[in-house]
């Protein structure tokens, strides 16, 4: 048998008290479960099971972090260390990039429990709510990826396969309210509406896909044959 060596034993006692940080009183729990602000839309989460830490972080669920101390953790899926600190300036938690030795930063702020980002109210059908939030970001970044039109293009049409007719809808129409100067988001919502058997709304948005861009084939095809009716 091979001698215990003294780095073993360090690997060991290491080992053990990360596990050993897996503890955490209720009080903070209770103030640093949530959901704190990556971007403008997305969020990372933090909530605990039998107080181990748990993270949720586009779209993955229950990342187990490795703990470093009581509020210190690393997220290998993330490659980031990160630690939830209290800021003073207003009292919420925030999530802080750990990097080195620089100061405390408070990157990512703790969200009030009515806040959510865009693409939640779009994933739960509050799309008054979800454009609200979109248009708020396009005038802080009017380049922002968050809001790329043929992102929400292929959402509606994905929906639209789907015979989701009401909801393809109002997804295009959003597109119509962040990009009003573009032809084939018109386009775009009059074939959902003659999708869906409403041949008027169809021709109203063909023919203003058509005024912004005269070259528009289907929109031509479609009001020479609406005229003809």
């Amino acid at each position: 048998m091979k001698p215990f060596s003294l780095c073993s034993f360090f690997l060991i006692v290491f080992v053990l008290s990360c596990s050993d940080q897996d503890q955490f009183t209720e009080a903070f729990q209770q103030h640093t479960a949530g959901r704190y602000l990556l971007h403008p839309d997305a969020v990372i989460g933090i909530h605990y099971n039998n107080n181990t830490l748990l993270v949720d972080w586009l779209g993955a669920k229950d990342i187990k972090p490795l703990l470093l101390d009581d509020h210190t953790f690393y997220v290998k899926e993330m490659n980031k260390k990160m630690r939830l600190v209290l800021n003073p300036a207003d009292s919420l938690y925030y999530l802080s990039e750990v990097i080195g030795d620089a100061a405390v930063t408070y990157d990512y702020k703790k969200l009030r429990d009515s806040q959510h980002v865009p693409s939640y109210y779009l994933l739960n059908k509050d799309y008054d709510k979800a454009l609200k939030g979109y248009l708020k970001i396009q005038v802080e970044d009017s380049a922002s990826i968050f809001i790329e039109e043929k992102k929400f293009n292929t959402y509606g049409y994905e929906t639209l396969r789907n015979d989701a007719f009401d909801d393809a809808i109002a997804i295009f129409k959003m597109n119509v309210a962040l990009y009003p100067e573009s032809a084939n988001v018109y386009d775009s919502l009059a074939d959902a509406y003659l999708k869906s058997g409403d041949s008027l709304d169809a021709f109203i948005n063909y023919s203003k896909s058509l005024t912004l861009d005269s070259g528009n084939p289907s929109a031509k095809r479609y009001i020479k044959g609406y005229n003809k009716e």
